[in-house]
């Protein structure tokens, strides 16, 4: 199963693929979607939902994770942010991918152990847990961590009702 992680934002959207066999994990690509910065906000959005429309047809994911919305003290960035995520959404959606949230706070204590790990120690761990040579930049990071994060609790799901008898 190939997933795409996704960690949305209007000027910077990280994004990671990895490969899931039985237990197995492998790194398949990252990086980042960055809408020009001198364009409106429309357009900013426009080139973020062409982006994944790439990502997609690059990858051909099985399935889809991004990172839920938090609230924000800043009101302008927490509605941006929640715009560059519809967008995203929208993207996979049309591809027809399943997609699934994830919490910021799910992630970090799925990877790193604690919900109020840093960016670094996501970084650090990302890099780890995918033997990668060193660790990808805070977007992608977040993106691949944001995909493991699922697989994990899928993984942990999936124990949890095979133990219990349930299918």
């Amino acid at each position: 199963m190939r997933i795409l992680g996704i960690d949305p934002g209007l000027r910077r959207t990280g994004f990671g693929v990895i490969d899931i066999d039985g237990q197995r994990v492998a790194y398949k690509g990252s990086g980042m979607i960055r809408p020009d910065i001198t364009g409106t906000e429309p357009e900013r959005l426009a080139e973020l939902f062409h982006g994944v429309q790439e990502l997609i047809e690059h990858y051909r994911p099985d399935h889809a994770v991004i990172e839920r919305v938090f609230v924000n003290v800043n009101p302008k960035s927490t509605l941006s942010l929640g715009q560059a995520r519809g967008v995203a959404i929208a993207a996979l959606a049309q591809a027809a991918l399943p997609v699934d949230e994830i919490t910021p706070l799910k992630i970090k204590q799925s990877i790193v152990g604690s919900g109020r790990a840093t960016k670094e120690q996501v970084q650090k761990m990302v890099q780890r847990l995918l033997a990668l040579p060193k660790a990808p930049g805070a977007d992608a990071a977040d993106a691949l961590a944001c995909a493991l994060a699922w697989w994990q609790t899928q993984a942990h799901r999936s124990a949890v009702d095979k133990a219990s008898g349930r299918r």
